[in-house]
């Protein structure tokens, strides 16, 4: 293609090509690093992130490929077009996909005169239009003929826009190969002016960018899915707070047990939320007074997150309470939720400890399922209390539970927690003494608490305490406390 008089200003320079190769050498170790980078990521189609990664790297590449291959015909210049003893190449191979990685065959030129209607293509135009390179080139009243409907009048528009007021041309449309083949075509070109100012001839500059804008899509495309991913798990962990703090006592003060003499046992219990920002999930202490005048103490840990395991840590409170309120006692109450769960539509694992407690002789009835059990603090020592039988929750049907018993003294202070504590890759698998479910790490580190335990004056210093010796630990789930201290 002849060097064009630009409407408004001469053709610029082209640099020298040994900087040019140095540009090359460039732009060739950058896309071996990017290529090593997207060899790296992980993705297996199921995670949005990495399938934006990946579309990243894939777009990040193709813009490579195309610099890579815009400054090799800056050095080189652009190919001919195929003379006439050429062989000819039919349409069906002309239309072949490039090799993968590559963007040979996608930046073509050409020009149009239009004092004599020639038209002068380069061989890349061919390959990227899918024409025979023996046919001849289109003219502009033909061009639109390759064309989609849909994008016709954008052709026609960008080329009366340069013959009849000398703009330059910037525009993409699609053309349909002869094999049927889609592609979207990138045309830059200006008008060439003849010596009185009018329009001699219009050359321009083709790519394919059909790869292009299908990575681009593809990387808007997963950004849009990850970001209602994270709307939908903002809202879930909304829904699912107020939730839990729709069917769970105060987080934020004593858990006061309204009609009996609070002088008897003082509560205190907090929750501590994940500290890397997982969704709510379904763990819970509870309080409860009951009409016979014992105390009903729980904790539970329903598997999952977000707001089917909120809904159903309420309904297993629910139903909890409800059996208690009816005078169930601890162990057929466990057989009773764990029954209860194997019912449920969706089938759920959790854990859960019942204590009753009964102030007239200061003595602790408790049942668990598959949970940490409670621990007792005296005189400046702790220990777990040693456990009944008991599966987790959501186990079979005709699972037992059995009781224990435990008479506390004044000053006693009976914790109740669940195991979201400490992260459960800290845990040793070795069963604790402290009861089913309970890792040695978190009763360890519990049980260290015991002198200070013994200084505390209430049970919010206590459980202030336990705040304190867990608020550095990068917790995976939630998890609750809950403090009970006999008083009198």
């Amino acid at each position: 293609m002849p060097s064009p008089l630009s409407a408004d200003r001469p053709a610029a320079q082209p640099p020298g090509s040994g900087s040019v190769d140095a540009l090359i050498s460039q732009t060739r170790r950058l896309k071996g690093g990017l290529d090593a980078v997207r060899r790296d990521a992980q993705d297996d189609g199921s995670d949005p992130r990495g399938r934006w990664q990946r579309a990243l790297c894939d777009l990040a590449l193709h813009q490579l490929d195309d610099l890579d291959q815009h400054l090799a015909q800056l050095r080189d210049g652009p190919l001919p077009a195929p003379g006439p003893s050429e062989p000819v190449v039919t349409a069906p191979v002309a239309a072949a996909a490039p090799p993968s990685g590559s963007l040979l065959g996608r930046v073509g030129s050409a020009e149009w005169n239009l004092l004599t209607d020639r038209a002068d293509w380069s061989g890349e135009l061919y390959r990227i239009l899918g024409r025979d390179p023996a046919a001849p080139p289109l003219t502009l009243d033909e061009l639109p003929s390759l064309v989609l409907d849909a994008d016709r009048p954008k052709l026609t528009a960008m080329v009366t826009d340069c013959l009849v007021d000398a703009r330059p041309v910037d525009g993409e449309f699609r053309i349909v190969r002869p094999d049927g083949d889609v592609r979207t075509v990138h045309m830059m070109g200006e008008p060439v002016l003849d010596t009185d100012g009018s329009t001699a001839s219009m050359w321009a500059v083709l790519r394919d960018v059909s790869e292009l804008r299908r990575s681009q899509r593809a990387v808007s495309e997963t950004r849009d899915s990850l970001s209602r991913r994270r709307q939908r798990a903002r809202t879930e962990h909304r829904v699912a707070a107020e939730l839990q703090e729709a069917v769970l006592p105060s987080w934020h003060g004593p858990l006061r047990l309204p009609r009996r003499d609070r002088r008897r046992l003082e509560l205190y219990g907090h929750r501590l939320p994940s500290s890397r920002g997982a969704p709510v999930g379904g763990d819970w202490c509870d309080a409860l007074e009951l009409p016979d005048g014992e105390v009903l103490l729980s904790a539970g840990d329903l598997a999952g997150h977000g707001i089917a395991v909120a809904s159903g840590m309420t309904m297993l409170l629910g139903a909890l309470r409800g059996m208690a309120m009816a005078g169930t006692r601890p162990g057929r109450l466990m057989t009773g939720l764990n029954r209860l769960l194997d019912t449920t539509v969706r089938p759920a694992l959790g854990s859960a400890v019942c204590c009753r407690y009964r102030p007239a002789t200061r003595t602790l009835v408790w049942a668990q399922a598959g949970h940490p059990a409670p621990l007792l603090f005296r005189n400046g020592t702790g220990r777990g209390l040693r456990a009944p039988d008991g599966v987790p929750l959501g186990g079979p049907p005709d699972a037992r539970y059995g009781q224990a018993e435990e008479v506390l003294e004044v000053g006693d202070l009976l914790l109740l927690y669940t195991d979201g504590l400490v992260p459960r890759q800290w845990e040793s698998p070795r069963p604790s003494a402290a009861g089913s479910g309970a890792g040695t790490a978190a009763v360890s580190r519990l049980l260290g608490l015991a002198p200070r335990f013994a200084e505390a004056r209430t049970a919010q210093e206590c459980v202030r305490t336990v705040v304190e010796e867990f608020s550095g630990t990068e917790r995976v789930d939630d998890a609750c406390v809950l403090v009970a201290r006999v008083m009198s």
